[in-house]
């Protein structure tokens, strides 16, 4: 008996949603179960599979797919070659292949294309294409140059067997303390919405389909409001407050995302305070994921949480509870009933499956309910074409995945991405002059002048700081930049010291809006990037290439204008030092 015959949702001349259901009428509730739990993964070395990690409480690759009947994972960490990603991710759908259904994995991942170094938001870039972080693609104004990001995505990720974005993020930056803007559009909502819409368009190609990589748009209905710019991913931060009743702004970039045809949905942490919805995480928030998602915009993509809302989780040596805002006292199994009345098909960051077959076989979630979800989440791997085939080219992986093609590409967007914020005459810089620079390698400075070891030695200083944050308590919270926007004092007395030597030039990574009066002050010129090597701001800086970027936020003048904002409200604080859309020309 042929293949086609032992399992008949194989054969791709059938309407999809038949395959669905052929397929769905095979499962058992175990192999149900295992479609509704998102969570990390690891490979092994050398594109082998994995054993686990017990650092991060990950079971072996085996334990997931044969033993709890799981095929969605999150792909943690970064392998030195793309072939060895790609030849893991043929072993693991080779493993599927072997189990009694023969359902094939989807590996998501959160962004692999940037500079940033924080594991809870963005990944390490690895052997991809380096680009700015999206902020940065904001700062260049241009929907066509983040299309063209999105395409050159797909093919990486596609080449290593990377179906799912855990991204874009589309959430507003009007809290200016908040640590997760750096992933956003910026500021201003028509912009983050037609920014977001050529990116998922970018990643999903011109039509939905095997050459695709679904988009899974975060954090819905807007994760930016939060109260004192603190991050729900801890207890300190789960509230959400709209004292400026601006809840309905922060919907408006995810209309765009919906009519560019993104295909996934994740709800953030927070819990919304002084609202006409329950006053609970968004991902159990009923009136938010059915009333709102569901009912009002006609969403019948796939809602995954994010990740740890049910079951307490240890996170690099610290141990956190799970982000359950407002239903804390709930069970971990009452916590699952409560997600899955919401609407949500898949629980992010977990992997207990047999809680959930408890509750099915209690009678406290019925089967039917879980059908739901499944038909959505089966429907997906067959129309991203997995079930045809689900492997890639190992061999063609190294030549894709960070083409000189690609990698020029990202570079440019770099270049583009700088925005000069003030000048006193000191920029451009002259070829041939003494530099003195901190943060830049002395060899990469060396192809735009002679590198001098102090600032009294030098024709010109280029300093490179990172805007300010607060020291917190857990390594991972330190990943997350929140608190005050103002610099340490040395930091500023340091400026200034080296600006009394010499012409100085301070280019900051402005992650948050930083309070960046007393830079300005002090130094010649003042440059923000989010994300560029230092070959991209030296031709900036030296005029070899114009200075396009523009500011995707104001910048506040004070501390106190940013605590006296509404956080719901965009440019909401007052007399700001720089507005949002400002960036000199060269």
């Amino acid at each position: 008996m042929s293949e086609r015959n032992e399992r008949p949702w194989l054969d791709a001349d059938l309407p999809v949603d038949e395959r669905v259901e052929l397929l769905l009428s095979e499962m058992t509730l175990e192999e149900k179960a295992g479609l509704f739990f998102q969570t990390m993964i690891v490979m092994g070395e050398g594109g082998e599979l994995s054993e686990g990690d017990a650092n991060f409480g990950i079971p072996s690759n085996r334990e997931y797919v044969v033993g709890r009947h799981m095929n969605h994972f999150n792909l943690l960490g970064v392998a030195p070659k793309a072939s060895d990603i790609a030849a893991w991710h043929n072993r693991l759908q080779e493993l599927a292949a072997s189990t009694r259904l023969g359902i094939p994995v989807s590996i998501s991942t959160d962004p692999r294309h940037s500079f940033s170094d924080n594991p809870g938001a963005t990944m390490f870039a690895g052997p991809f294409s380096q680009w700015p972080e999206p902020l940065g693609l904001a700062a260049t104004r241009d929907a066509a140059l983040v299309e063209r990001f999105g395409d050159i995505a797909r093919q990486e990720y596609t080449a290593v067997g990377i179906r799912v974005a855990l991204h874009p993020q589309v959430d507003l930056a009007t809290e200016s303390r908040w640590a997760r803007q750096l992933q956003t559009f910026g500021e201003d909502a028509a912009l983050a919405g037609e920014l977001g819409a050529a990116y998922v368009r970018g990643f999903q190609g011109a039509s939905f389909g095997p050459g695709s990589v679904s988009t899974m748009t975060k954090h819905f209905p807007g994760g930016g409001p939060q109260k004192d710019g603190e991050d729900p991913h801890f207890d300190y931060g789960r509230e959400q407050v709209y004292p400026g009743d601006n809840f309905e702004h922060h919907l408006l970039p995810f209309e765009d995302i919906f009519a560019a045809g993104g295909r996934q949905i994740m709800p953030y942490y927070g819990m919304p305070v002084g609202t006409q919805y329950e006053e609970v995480g968004f991902g159990f928030n009923k009136g938010v994921l059915t009333g709102l998602l569901r009912e009002r915009f006609g969403f019948d993509g796939i809602v995954c949480t994010d990740w740890g809302l049910v079951t307490d989780q240890p996170i690099m040596g610290t141990d956190f509870a799970a982000r359950a805002w407002g239903v804390e006292h709930l069970t971990p199994a009452e916590r699952m009933v409560k997600i899955l009345d919401a609407g949500a098909d898949q629980f992010g960051g977990e992997n207990e499956t047999e809680l959930l077959i408890g509750l099915v076989r209690s009678g406290e979630v019925a089967e039917a309910r879980l059908d739901v979800s499944a038909r959505r989440l089966l429907r997906e791997k067959f129309e991203l074409g997995l079930f045809e085939d689900p492997y890639v080219d190992v061999d063609a992986a190294d030549a894709i995945v960070g083409s000189a093609e690609f990698r020029a590409a990202g570079e440019q967007a770099q270049r583009a991405s700088v925005a000069v914020l003030s000048n006193d005459g000191v920029l451009p810089l002259r070829t041939g002059l003494k530099l003195y620079v901190e943060g830049i390698a002395p060899e990469a400075a060396a192809r735009y002048g002679e590198v001098v070891a102090t600032p009294e030695e030098a024709d010109a200083a280029i300093l490179r700081l990172q805007a300010p944050y607060e020291q917190r308590a857990s390594m991972f919270e330190n990943f997350f930049h929140a608190g005050s926007l103002d610099f340490p004092e040395d930091v500023i007395a340091h400026v200034a010291e080296v600006a009394a030597s010499v012409p100085t030039v301070v280019d900051v990574f402005l992650d948050r809006p930083a309070i960046l009066g007393p830079i300005v002050e002090a130094a010649g010129a003042v440059v923000a990037n989010w994300g560029a090597g230092a070959e991209a701001l030296l031709d900036v800086l030296s005029g070899a290439v114009p200075a396009t970027g523009k500011l995707p936020f104001d910048v506040p003048s004070s501390m106190a204008a940013v605590e006296a904002a509404r956080p719901d409200v965009p440019f909401d604080t007052a007399d700001p030092l720089f507005r949002f859309g400002h960036g000199l020309s060269l």
